[in-house]
């Protein structure tokens, strides 16, 4: 039987018979900051909604200069205490991240996909991203062996140089990769012993948040790692700039607002790493990410000398 154009109109709009629709309007998830180990809203009070095909997938918030403080603020509180954990006990917390993130492994897939990313690429980046949180993980208490020495000297010293972390670090996620590059960037950075404040993807950033509900019940510290959302080129602007700030670590970043990241830095000499990789090969992961926001130390020890006769002068 033929269906009337107007029969079929009726149909989708499924009145009540008070003339309301009743078809469900979805509850979209505000999607919080991550700062200090808890959850706030922008002070701002500003917020957007990225969409895909035009349909909104979500109501993220718009960081403000303020969130940027509060965030550096807490990274910096929370450094001295994490670096004074033992390397044993930094490696069992970032391999429990890892276990956290596998138990939500389907809720990550489901998410990434919900932003455009195809559910293949979905699951190797959910997969490579637990894995590389172990890598590292592993790491924890080898790298210090790795690029420390005992240097010969022409004196009566011991001369030992070790890698100490430079601080709080500035994070700008990728757009491209919004949970492996994310991980990838992080995991060396609190490795080394540092606190970081990310900024997460400006056009997917719903797996970082995300990832923030892992970290938090995942035995880190609140303030070793800190999330925001918002504009790249609005935030990155009061990180580069800010004091307290001692390195940035940036993926994907156009040569413009690189530039702007570099001439900003020079305030108090920031190191600035610019990578732009394919997070998903194997030149992705390795120990010296982590030397790349280390600082060597080099530590002088005087030797007693001992006399022929056994007794020291």
């Amino acid at each position: 039987m033929a269906v009337s154009k107007k029969s079929k109109t009726s149909n989708k709009s499924k009145s009540n018979g008070a003339g309301k629709s009743t078809e469900r309007v979805e509850v979209l998830k505000t999607y919080k900051m991550y700062i200090g180990g808890k959850f706030p809203r922008t002070e701002s009070g500003r917020y957007y909604s990225p969409d895909l095909n035009g349909k909104s997938i979500g109501n993220v918030c718009l960081a403000s200069r303020k969130d940027v403080r509060n965030a550096i603020v807490a990274a910096r509180a929370a450094q001295p205490s994490w670096w004074d954990k033992s390397a044993y006990n930094r490696g069992q917390i970032l391999y429990r991240i890892a276990e956290t993130l596998e138990g939500r492994k389907e809720q990550f897939i489901a998410e990434l996909v919900r932003q455009g990313v195809s559910a293949t690429k979905a699951k190797t980046e959910t997969n490579q991203s637990i894995d590389r949180l172990i890598y590292y993980a592993g790491w924890c208490d080898k790298y210090q062996q790795i690029f420390s020495s005992v240097n010969p000297v022409a004196s009566s010293h011991f001369n030992f140089s070790v890698l100490e972390p430079t601080g709080v670090v500035f994070i700008v996620a990728s757009e491209a990769s919004p949970l492996l590059a994310l991980v990838s960037l992080m995991a060396p950075v609190i490795v080394g012993g540092n606190c970081c404040v990310v900024l997460a993807s400006e056009s997917r950033p719903l797996s970082a948040v995300t990832f923030s509900e892992v970290l938090q019940t995942s035995d880190v510290p609140g303030g070793v790692v800190n999330i925001l959302t918002g504009n790249r080129k609005e935030l990155a602007e009061h990180f580069s700039r800010h004091l307290d700030v001692n390195a940035i670590a940036c993926d994907g970043v156009d040569g413009e607002l690189q530039k702007s990241l570099q001439e900003n830095a020079v305030t108090n000499v920031k190191r600035v790493k610019p990578y732009d990789l394919d997070w998903t090969q194997g030149e992705s992961e390795n120990p010296y990410f982590i030397q790349d926001f280390c600082e060597v130390k080099t530590t002088w020890h005087p030797i007693e000398k001992i006399s022929s006769s056994g007794s020291g002068y």
